[in-house]
């Protein structure tokens, strides 16, 4: 190897016996020496558990290294191997965390965030049927549906059936919704609009006719809110899509929003329970021709965004980008210029044949378009909200600042007073098969809204022993008083207890 690349591992070389020095126990790789050992490490429960953590990834770093003398080749690929560990293993969660499309999508806080299915025939990392909360049904059935063994909806989950926020006139969502449909109403008179369907839904209904495949991780428990083996909390309003494009052509066109209920991460900008809107438009495939549905799509759609969003359209302010969803073909994005950047509104797309004959409809002729976008996504955006947790409060310095009038008057929300955060560590070792979204749903299981986020901090797999370590921050903040520590670390020792007792996972 030339000079230039062998300095810096030469450099790592001479160091470990200066870090052995400081009581870390290394061992070597090959040859005669002794099996590694991983050193012991002091449980963690707070801040200093990142200290630990870090003590241990360069630990065993040092471990795998002491043989390195032999070869400066064998150190080089040890770096790549760990390197491509870490690499797989941020790509496996990549694929878990993506969504069915358009119509239910995740948002960030970022403006910009592409999410697609696996291409088609590919298999994601499916994760195995774990609960992260131990769920108790409620007696009898849930909104027509009988609980069975694979139920794992938490109280904090079923608390916000119900709620109907959408149908609050003066909610920024039943704000924006109505803002949507007073557009809808202008362009096409024939549009209907659902906003009370039940939100329990069958799983035909929510996957099968939708095209979503059968090993999707999406179907997954760490993902989906199960009522039985059959019947879920619906995960995006495409749900009810075939139920209404069966009824053409008494119905034509429609929007139809509601809640919807997924597993998620936890920070500003995700929450198990959030609202979308799905809207399809139906015609004679006789009179018109694929072509034309799309220009009628993208017409449509440019006028929402510039109804919402108060633009011009053109290509200086809206721009379309291909896109993949299992129910549209050809499948599609908008995009508006809005602050200053490209921000994601919706996706969209011609409806995929197998979809239409699921509906009971014959393709050749009845064809059409659909779109779905996620209201909380925009509400943040146009009201300035800076925390999805914000919308489910029944703090009056929340509700107050908003009228049936908002939408005209571009309120903007002004924010409380922020107390204080209390951060609480945890790091561990983690089993095959271990979903960060069961983690997530522990912690707000027992915190609720009182956990503003949860934040991977730092995760390695051990190169000797393979086995994989994760570090995740936990920030509490209520939103309406200061926490105390006491408080906090009462809440998160139950966490621990359930981590290790439920997800099997071994502290460090």
């Amino acid at each position: 190897l030339p000079i230039s690349q062998t300095r810096p591992l030469l450099i790592l070389l001479l160091l470990f016996p200066a870090m052995s020095n400081l009581g870390l126990a290394f061992s070597a790789l090959s040859g005669s020496a002794s099996s590694a050992t991983t050193p012991a490490i002091v449980p963690a429960r707070t801040l200093g558990a990142a200290a630990a953590h870090s003590s241990a990834r360069s630990a065993a770093g040092a471990a795998s290294g002491a043989g390195a003398s032999s070869s400066l080749a064998g150190a080089a690929m040890l770096v790549s191997a760990a390197a491509a560990v870490r690499g797989a293993a941020m790509r496996r969660g990549a694929m878990q965390r993506r969504s069915l499309g358009a119509s239910c999508k995740r948002f960030l806080g970022t403006n910009r965030r592409t999410l697609s299915f696996p291409p088609a025939g590919g298999r994601a990392g499916i994760v195995g049927p774990r609960f992260a909360a131990t769920v108790v049904p409620p007696p009898g059935d849930l909104l027509g549906a009988t609980p069975d063994a694979k139920y794992n909806i938490p109280a904090g989950v079923r608390e916000k059936l119900g709620k109907n926020l959408l149908l609050q006139p003066r909610h920024p969502l039943g704000i924006l919704w109505k803002a949507v449909q007073d557009y809808f109403a202008e362009q096409d008179p024939n549009c209907k609009f659902f906003d009370q369907e039940v939100p329990v839904v069958n799983t035909v209904d929510c996957f099968d006719k939708l095209r979503v495949p059968p090993d999707h991780p999406s179907r997954s428990p760490s993902d989906t809110y199960y009522v039985n083996e059959n019947m879920v909390l619906r995960t995006h309003t495409s749900a009810h899509q075939c139920q209404f494009m069966s009824q053409y052509p008494e119905i034509s066109s429609f929007l139809c929003a509601g809640d919807v209920y997924r597993r998620d991460e936890i920070d500003a900008s995700h929450y198990p329970a959030f609202h979308q809107c799905e809207g399809v438009r139906l015609f004679d495939a006789e009179k018109v021709s694929q072509e034309e549905i799309k220009e009628d799509l993208k017409k449509t759609l440019e006028g929402l965004a510039a109804h919402l969003f108060q633009l011009k359209t053109g290509d200086d302010t809206m721009r379309w980008l291909d896109e993949y969803f299992p129910f549209t073909d050809p499948s599609l994005e908008l995009e508006i210029f809005y602050n200053d950047d490209w921000m994601e509104v919706l996706g969209c797309g011609v409806i995929h044949h197998d979809v239409l004959r699921n509906a009971g409809l014959d393709p050749a002729k009845v064809h059409g378009w659909a779109f779905g976008l996620g209201l909380e996504r925009l509400a943040m955006v146009l009201f300035g909200i800076p925390d999805i947790r914000l919308f489910w409060s029944d703090d009056k310095r929340f509700a107050e600042q908003f009228s049936e009038e908002s939408f005209v008057q571009k309120t903007r929300f002004k924010p409380f007073s922020k107390y204080p955060p209390v951060m609480k560590d945890i790091s561990m070792w983690i089993p095959e098969g271990f979903s960060d979204n069961d983690l997530f749903e522990m912690i707000r299981d027992e915190g609720g809204d009182q956990v503003e986020k949860v934040d991977l901090m730092d995760e390695f797999t051990h190169p000797k022993t393979g086995k994989s370590s994760k570090m995740f921050r936990v920030t509490w903040r209520d939103m309406s008083r200061t926490l105390t520590n006491e408080e906090v670390n009462a809440k998160h020792e139950i966490v621990l207890k359930r981590v290790v007792d439920e997800l099997k996972v071994e502290l460090r």
